[in-house]
């Protein structure tokens, strides 16, 4: 039976300490509402979802590359539309076990300086009392996987602990394997994952404007990441 190996990372707003409180991240740029919501999407649409894992695929750390890996999410305005955003520049690592995917990990960072919206002026709303309460740009959200659940040859539930205004919640998220094996271009060995899932921002005091603005939000991540160079 193939087996799946997990990955998980994080929604907006959710902070631990187990990470440094800076991340080396690309530089901001624009983006649009188009570009927001499809971005995770756009580079793995080239892969292969359901891919078949090698079972001799080396076991061990793979590091995120931030430039393919990605959160868009999307809530409610008013009833009026459905609202995306954009994290980029996520960094972490997953820990693969082929053989027993249930003792598989995987941590992921941010900064809050990375989550972008339609609008400058929401940008700099997020970082106001309402919500972040004024917190460093440069301080860390973090997610630290707990439990793996295989659900299907290419697929996992894996849930983790999200910390955020001395508030901890668990999330859990539907992944799906796209790729396992050595990377096209670097021959490196390396992994791709999709991943969907859905918090509660008042779950962590982030709830203002309940619910004119959803209290939930749902996301795509969309995670690259490869072993080490020797």
């Amino acid at each position: 039976m193939t087996r799946i190996v997990p990955v998980i990372l994080l929604a907006a707003g959710l902070a631990a300490p187990a990470f440094a409180q800076t991340a080396p991240a690309p530089a901001d740029a624009p983006v649009s509402a188009e570009a927001a919501a499809a971005a995770p999407a756009a580079d793995a649409a080239a892969g292969q979802a359901g891919a078949t894992i090698d079972p001799s695929a080396p076991a061990g750390e793979y590091m995120f590359d931030q430039e393919h890996s990605a959160v868009a999410f999307t809530y409610d305005h008013n009833g009026m539309s459905t609202s995306p955003g954009l994290i980029r520049g996520v960094s972490g690592s997953v820990t693969l076990d082929p053989a027993n995917p249930e003792n598989s990990r995987v941590e992921a960072m941010f900064p809050l300086s990375r989550i972008q919206t339609v609008s400058a002026m929401l940008d700099e709303h997020l970082g106001g009392e309402d919500f972040f309460a004024g917190a460093a740009p440069a301080t860390a959200v973090t997610f630290t996987s707990t439990s793996v659940e295989q659900t299907g040859p290419d697929t996992a539930r894996v849930t983790g602990d999200l910390l955020l205004n001395d508030v901890t919640a668990p999330v859990t998220l539907d992944v799906t394997l796209r790729f396992l094996g050595p990377n096209p271009m670097t021959q490196q060995p390396a992994v791709g994952f999709d991943a969907t899932g859905t918090l509660l921002r008042s779950d962590f005091n982030l709830g203002a404007f309940a619910p004119a603005v959803s209290d939930e939000v749902t996301f795509n991540i969309a995670v690259e990441a490869a072993r080490p160079a020797s």
